[in-house]
């Protein structure tokens, strides 16, 4: 039974472990450049501390939700397909800094 028992505690830490974040510097700039750069207008520049400021105040689990759902002209998972949520955070926190 006690072998049993690491073998789950072992495979639950390895799990946790699986999908590492990726470098939020190289999804901005395969996904959110084209847009986030001052290419298309409405979307937030990167570093436009006034454009993200409101974004913000909503929170991060509800700009999370507006990357993966789409929001106005960004489509759905911000053309970054293979992104987690923590990538989605990491990334937001690039362009809003």
């Amino acid at each position: 039974m006690k072998k049993v028992l690491i073998a789950v505690a072992a495979l639950c830490a390895l799990s946790a472990n699986v999908q590492a974040a990726q470098d939020a510097e190289a999804v901005y700039a395969k996904a959110c450049a084209a847009c986030h750069d001052g290419q298309l207008p409405i979307a937030p520049k990167r570093g436009d501390k006034a454009a993200w400021e409101p974004r913000l105040a909503k929170g991060m689990d509800a700009l999370v939700a507006s990357v993966t759902n789409g929001l106005n002209a960004m489509p759905p998972r911000g053309l970054c397909m293979d992104c987690t949520a923590e990538d989605y955070q990491a990334v937001i926190k690039v362009m809003s800094e």
